[in-house]
């Protein structure tokens, strides 16, 4: 899964998480590998539980220690090493070279700052100007986003939901960071403004030529913001590849079961087909394949062996034990009608 001829902004080996708590310990994140191209837009896809927001704080250095704990061989971001970082120089780096858009804009704004003071604040930390010129700057990105200049005076409780998310958008774009991480940015939008929040991120991420992570369960999102596809489950990566080969050539179980979740418009009769089960306990994953369980075609080399990634053409890789099966692919036909 090797991109060593390419620019990379982004360049993750073997993440893992975990936190040890007095239960029991967590394993959150299970040796995930990213590797994404600069002015390139990834999407980061699973349900709820599958270790995506946590990977994205790991990729920060955000995650509370103790009881979390990372291991990984890299985490690079820009040519810059991140795991050997002082925490003033990822202070100086997060809002700078990486930003993220929090999964809430009701509790990512601070109720008693007003809007301006809070998208001013990053300016006057990382580009050195004075508060006076750093709200100047805050105002036109305001403006950037939609909202106008002279509710820069305004506290959050006066904007509405849809308001509030482009004003962190606004905060997260301020210093014209190299790698945007959006999580969940349109979750709690209803859908007009969720498409206008989706627009408004596709125009500056071009203006800007920012690179992005956008960690969602939409794929609906995903087709129409994305270049290139991961899918997540219990902590691992089970398919990874560009948009067109993981949406039009689905490999692994779990994304046929999550395309298969989607109610189809054009056939309003037919039923959806949702995903038997839940996700495993990650205080107790188990010895094989994490999805086994909830998998139409698992045998019982999926209960013992945990799957490598296979090699599926392209950019595509999937990690399923089943494709050494030469006759997988009809199974999949005569279990799939």
């Amino acid at each position: 899964m090797s991109q060593e001829n390419k620019e990379l902004i982004l360049d993750v080996s073997d993440l893992k998480v975990r936190y040890e708590t007095e239960d029991g310990v967590v394993h959150a994140v299970n040796g995930v590998n990213i590797q994404l191209e600069r002015k390139k837009t990834l999407g980061l896809v699973g349900e709820t539980g599958a270790g995506k927001t946590t990977t994205a704080m790991a990729m920060m250095r955000l995650i509370p220690s103790p009881p979390g704990v990372i291991e990984c061989n890299k985490i690079i971001i820009d040519g810059m090493d991140v795991m050997n970082m002082s925490p003033r120089q990822l202070e100086e780096v997060r809002g700078q070279e990486i930003s993220m858009i929090f999964q809430d804009p009701m509790t990512a704004l601070n109720p008693v700052f007003t809007v301006g003071e809070q998208i001013a604040e990053s300016i006057e930390i990382h580009e050195k100007l004075s508060k006076k010129d750093a709200f100047v700057k805050a105002v036109e990105m305001l403006e950037m986003v939609g909202i106008p200049g002279s509710r820069a005076h305004e506290y959050p409780h006066q904007f509405s939901g849809g308001m509030k998310q482009r004003v962190v958008i606004a905060i997260a774009l301020a210093c014209n960071p190299k790698l945007l991480i959006a999580d969940e940015p349109t979750t709690a939008l209803d859908v007009t403004i969720q498409a206008q929040v989706l627009e408004l991120m596709k125009r500056l991420k071009q203006q800007y030529d920012t690179s992005m992570i956008l960690i969602t369960h939409d794929l609906g999102i995903v087709a129409e913001v994305c270049d290139e596809v991961m899918v997540m489950y219990a902590g691992r990566i089970v398919e990874q590849g560009t948009l067109k080969e993981v949406f039009n050539h689905t490999k692994h179980p779990y994304t046929e079961g999550l395309f298969g979740s989607i109610p189809n418009i054009n056939d309003r009769k037919s039923e959806l087909q949702p995903i038997p089960g839940l996700m495993p306990d990650p205080t107790e994953l188990p010895e094989g394949c994490t999805f086994a369980s909830r998998c139409p075609y698992a045998t019982e080399d999926c209960e013992k062996k945990q799957p490598e990634y296979r090699y599926m053409g392209g950019t595509h890789y999937v990690a399923c034990i089943a494709y050494d099966d030469p006759d997988f692919h009809i199974k999949r036909r005569v279990t799939n009608g």
